[in-house]
């Protein structure tokens, strides 16, 4: 079944359109918290409604994602289990782009099919773009700009939107899945990667990437998104892993070279082809961090 996008006139796939699926996970995704608190403001700075959740018991492992206990705010006990739930905005958008919102936990199987009820509730409320978002840890230095590989491998999406196309090879997430799926029912899809600095793994969240991670959103999508207090939260966190680092020489040479790294991939005269083997390199290093190393 192939889905035709609402394109504004230009050529199907050469736009994410007005009706826009933003997907993130907890797991592997998931660096530093950036993609998920991501989306999770998404849904705390607008009124969304749920569309449709998976059976949890298709799709997760319970001895990996455990179900937790609970107490509402009247003392009752009870059970959340893992979800993965897809919310759309409620009201009128009056023809302004509308972000929905797929989140929750990484399935631990079935992910075609975990994928395919996604894309086909998608085709059915005529979705026009799937976007996903990930984090991962990376050498970079926390006092220079995130870094964000914003890539498709939708040939039309890439040369519109100015993305990239990953040459990697190698194992994957759901969220490669996910985009692979919207791709092949004919719904443009593109995914963000955010680089989060590997040393400071003990400082999480990490709101200044996922603060760059909304800011590019809104450069593709071309559509304003909320940032909420994001602005001062990654300013605290910078200023106290500037204050770490003044107590730890070691720490502060690291960061010193990691700063000119990557002040030397940002320079002019750098090709774009170095920024993507810098990317490449990143996903590689990635296995074997613990924790949420990502691997798309």
């Amino acid at each position: 079944m192939e889905h035709e996008a609402d394109t504004a006139g230009t050529p199907q796939g050469a736009t994410l359109g007005r009706r826009i699926i933003v997907a993130a996970f907890d797991g592997w995704n998931d660096a530093g918290e950036a993609a998920t608190s991501a989306v999770n403001l998404l849904l705390a700075e607008g009124e969304y409604e749920p569309v449709v959740s998976v059976d949890p018991e298709l799709y997760f492992d319970y001895q990996y994602t455990r179900p937790t206990v609970e107490t509402d705010g009247e003392g009752r006990r009870g059970l959340r289990w893992p979800e993965a739930t897809l919310h759309r905005p409620v009201g009128s958008r009056d023809g302004r782009t509308e972000f929905w919102v797929l989140t929750g936990v990484e399935p631990a199987r079935a992910w075609q099919a975990f994928a395919a009820e996604f894309v086909d509730m998608a085709l059915r409320e005529d979705v026009t773009g799937f976007v996903t978002l990930g984090s991962m840890m990376a050498d970079v230095p926390h006092t220079r700009p995130i870094s964000i590989f914003a890539g498709s491998d939708n040939e039309a999406l890439r040369a519109a939107l100015g993305l990239e196309r990953s040459s990697y090879e190698g194992p994957v997430g759901v969220l490669s899945v996910l985009g692979d799926a919207a791709e092949r029912a004919g719904i443009p899809s593109a995914s963000l990667w955010a680089s989060v600095p590997h040393y400071v793994a003990g400082h999480t969240p990490s709101p200044k990437a996922t603060l760059a991670l909304l800011d590019r959103l809104e450069e593709l999508a071309a559509a304003d998104v909320p940032r909420g207090t994001l602005s001062a939260e990654a300013a605290t966190w910078e200023a106290t892993i500037d204050a770490a680092a003044a107590d730890d020489e070691e720490m502060r040479e690291y960061i010193h070279q990691l700063e000119q790294a990557r002040d030397t991939v940002d320079a002019p005269e750098a090709s774009g082809d170095a920024i993507a083997q810098a990317f490449e390199s990143y996903l590689r290093r990635s296995d074997g961090r613990g924790g949420k190393d990502d691997r798309r």
